[in-house]
């Protein structure tokens, strides 16, 4: 029964840091699918996302109106990104652009140990944090709201590419970019819109995790790599699967964390990723959603 509650318990903790990477793990694919760049700033956008609410809330702001604002002025940062950074180069190689995008993730940690130091900060919950008891195993209300707000923001991104006109344009641009155009499409503005909405999703992931683990100026980057691995299990091309590589990240590193020990979790996740590209390059579920050209 012991053994049993303590895996129920490191599934309710994989979920919930799943749930996170997920989101951010979306955010890589998007981008790539649209401008063919992988964003290396992406996790910093997680944690412009927790910062900002951080300060939000010190300033008596309710905590509603500051994590909409949060959203609101990231997804204005990944805009100004795009067009000061990634469409001046848009004509550039795959390296350079990878290189700018590290460059730009860089500043953002840099301006960030100005702006909050170096100490750890922490976002109050969002509602009552009292534990919840399920077979013994200890669930928090914050993780429900962790994955249950993953799961709607994933919902409504699929309504949005699937189910709204502009959705269904940058969808167009991921199926066939010179068809897109033909038919009046602006694969730029396309990019624009899509670098947008990925940082949108990196605040939300990093503001959903503030409250769990606290935040500082260095959480982006963790976050952005084990993001990218769950990017990378899924193949680059497809959200479901970057989701389900996220999930299995997260509760690989609680397994590992939980029943072998926390200084190994960071190398098995790279372990994960160096047997992905060595054995299946082009990702677990590539032949179920490889991208078409």
């Amino acid at each position: 029964m012991e053994l049993l509650t303590q895996i129920l318990q490191l599934i309710f903790s994989g979920l919930t840091i799943g749930s996170i990477y997920a989101l951010i793990a979306i955010g890589f694919v998007i981008t790539y699918n649209i401008t063919g760049v992988l964003n290396f700033a992406q996790g910093e956008f997680a944690m412009l996302g927790a910062m900002l609410a951080i300060t939000f809330v010190s300033m008596n702001i309710p905590m509603p109106i500051g994590i909409i604002l949060s959203i609101v002025i990231v997804v204005l940062i990944g805009g100004v990104f795009e067009r000061s950074a990634i469409y001046p180069a848009r004509n550039s190689s795959l390296p350079t652009l990878i290189i700018i995008t590290i460059g730009v993730a860089i500043a953002i940690r840099g301006l960030a140990i100005l702006l909050w130091g170096t100490q750890p900060k922490s976002l109050a919950p969002f509602t009552k944090n009292d534990p919840i008891n399920i077979m013994n195993a200890v669930l928090l209300p914050q993780s429900i709201w962790a994955i249950g707000i993953s799961f709607i923001s994933l919902i409504a991104m699929f309504y949005f590419f699937n189910k709204t006109f502009v959705g269904k344009a940058v969808t167009a641009c991921v199926v066939n970019r010179s068809a897109a155009r033909l038919m009046g499409i602006k694969p730029e503005w396309m990019s624009f819109l899509s670098i947008s909405v990925s940082a949108g999703l990196g605040a939300v992931a990093g503001i959903i995790i503030a409250p769990i683990s606290g935040a500082s100026y260095e959480m982006g980057l963790m976050l952005g790599v084990k993001a990218f691995v769950a990017a990378i299990i899924g193949g680059l091309t497809n959200a479901p699967a970057a989701i389900i590589g996220a999930f299995m990240i997260g509760i690989l590193e609680s397994f590992t964390e939980g029943l072998w020990t926390s200084g190994y979790k960071d190398a098995v996740i790279f372990a994960l990723l160096l047997l992905v590209l060595f054995f299946k390059p082009s990702g677990l579920f590539a032949k179920a959603s490889g991208k078409r050209v």
